[in-house]
């Protein structure tokens, strides 16, 4: 993407390309911490009554639903194979196209259309059988 482009520091690609150097950028990220997080001690957790005192901005109850089913979302996710779990969050939630999703991967469209397809697949197979099918 920067390589080679028009000038230094320069993203070639449009939108999608900087989505996707934004996407490939935040997923190394992401693994640096986990691999460093591995090494260090636990952290410190903030008391409940620390919490308490603090006021907030917005809607606490539409957040707390937000992230319940945010991250209802994101554990029925994680239940698919990798391949499946990554293609899935690059295509529907980040909403990149195949190839800019292909290029974070490390795979070509098609393989990332595909392993998208099936997870999708799976989880509406998952939602049906547990009798949370939408529609």
């Amino acid at each position: 993407m920067a390589a080679g482009g028009p000038g230094p520091g320069r993203i070639q690609g449009g939108y999608d390309g900087f989505r996707g150097w934004v996407v490939t950028v935040g997923r190394h990220r992401a693994l640096d911490h986990l691999r460093r997080e591995g090494r260090r001690p636990p952290a410190v957790l903030v008391s409940a009554e620390d919490l308490a005192a603090l006021a907030a901005a917005d809607d606490t109850a539409a957040g707390a639903l937000e992230a319940v089913a945010t991250d209802a979302a994101i554990r029925l996710i994680a239940t698919l194979p990798r391949d499946q779990a990554e293609a899935v969050l690059l295509r529907v939630v980040v909403g990149l196209d195949a190839a800019s999703a292909g290029q974070v991967l490390g795979k070509r469209p098609g393989a990332v259309r595909t392993a998208a397809y099936r997870g999708l697949r799976t989880l509406a197979r998952q939602l049906e059988q547990s009798g949370q099918a939408p529609g």
